[in-house]
């Protein structure tokens, strides 16, 4: 029997009128919430694109056979470990007093990266995960059985049901660009921290001219498709990656090709088909379903913006976040910043 989910009683202080009340519908900070299924929803959606957002991620994040295997969960975590190092040096992220951070998850989904970076974090947290799918509903029901002390709420990031200037660290990965604007969604987010706050984010990083046009075409034919073809016809690129990784090929680029972006070099064919061609994700340790995974998770979303590092820092800079640490890398650029 699956354990139920239970809202900690710290959590009552975050929101207005209704928790503590027992009533199954109130407003919280402007942001209509019922009660349903055990989670705090907002489900409404006053954009198209958010709407396919919430669809597809749904059904992705729900496939729960598709990730989550030791070789998938041990590659996760060497990668955001890697790249969050800084925020758990930063000065929020430390217990004040005895009094445990508030961390906001703003778009958690069913919580993977988070339930793999924190796993050892949590008792010192107070956790709070935000998504606009069901699969908040996915989240809830895994720290339940875990027995993990959090929250979770079904909310757009855009709209969230919690007052400005709340969390001791505001945490976004892998999701402001699946917004309308990722500029906005970061100044909606960054609101939620207090001054002195710690803001953490990763965001998509542009890529070859080629690629680029790649991904938007294929994006193009599938955004609108109901999510099951999709993850069918997905499975072809996923085959094609991993033919192409099975080659374990090398190739010599004895100059670059500035026209295409491709760098000088010795490179692997399946990296240079991937980074310049088309994303065809490919781990000899993983499974096809789990590559299909990441392979649908980056072509199906109606929005998923893609920005250069001059970009995220001038949003920085205009939004009043004093970066601490910028990792760009190939696939994307991850920022811990300080709100001002």
């Amino acid at each position: 029997m699956t354990t139920r989910f239970h809202y900690p009683d710290w959590f009552d202080e975050l929101v207005e009128n209704g928790l503590s009340r027992g009533l199954a519908q109130f407003a919280s900070h402007g942001v209509p919430l019922v009660l349903a299924d055990g989670l705090l929803r907002d489900e409404r959606s006053h954009d198209d694109g958010q709407a396919q957002t919430r669809s597809t991620f749904s059904y992705k994040w729900q496939r729960e056979d598709s990730y989550g295997s030791p070789a998938m969960v041990e590659f996760s975590r060497n990668w955001l470990e890697q790249r969050y190092a800084a925020l758990w040096a930063h000065p929020a992220a430390q217990s004040d007093g005895g009094k445990r951070p508030l961390m906001l998850d703003a778009g958690c989904g069913s919580a993977y990266s988070s339930g793999i970076l924190l796993e050892k974090r949590f008792p010192a947290l107070r956790y709070v995960g935000a998504d606009i799918s069901r699969a908040a509903d996915v989240a809830a029901r895994t720290f339940a059985e875990k027995g993990i002390d959090a929250a979770v709420v079904q909310a757009d990031l855009m709209r969230l049901p919690f007052a400005d200037g709340t969390f001791d660290i505001v945490f976004s990965e892998g999701v402001l660009h699946h917004t309308p604007s990722t500029r906005r969604a970061l100044e909606a987010v960054a609101r939620k921290a207090r001054e002195g706050g710690a803001v953490a984010f990763y965001v998509y990083r542009k890529k070859s001219p080629v690629r680029e046009f790649t991904d938007d075409y294929i994006r193009g034919l599938v955004k609108d498709l109901p999510a099951e073809k999709a993850w069918a016809l997905m499975e072809s690129l996923t085959k094609l990656g991993i033919a192409l990784g099975k080659l374990d090929a090398e190739i010599d680029i004895p100059e670059e090709i500035a026209l295409l972006g491709i760098p000088a070099g010795r490179v692997n064919v399946q990296r240079l088909f991937y980074w310049h061609v088309c994303k065809l994700f490919y781990r000899p340790d993983m499974t096809p379903d789990e590559m299909n995974h990441i392979n649908f998770d980056w072509f199906t979303p109606t929005y998923a913006h893609r920005q250069s590092v001059a970009e995220v820092e001038q949003w920085c800079h205009d939004i009043g976040l004093e970066i601490v640490d910028l990792k760009p890398e190939e696939a994307g650029i991850t920022v811990v910043a300080t709100k001002l």
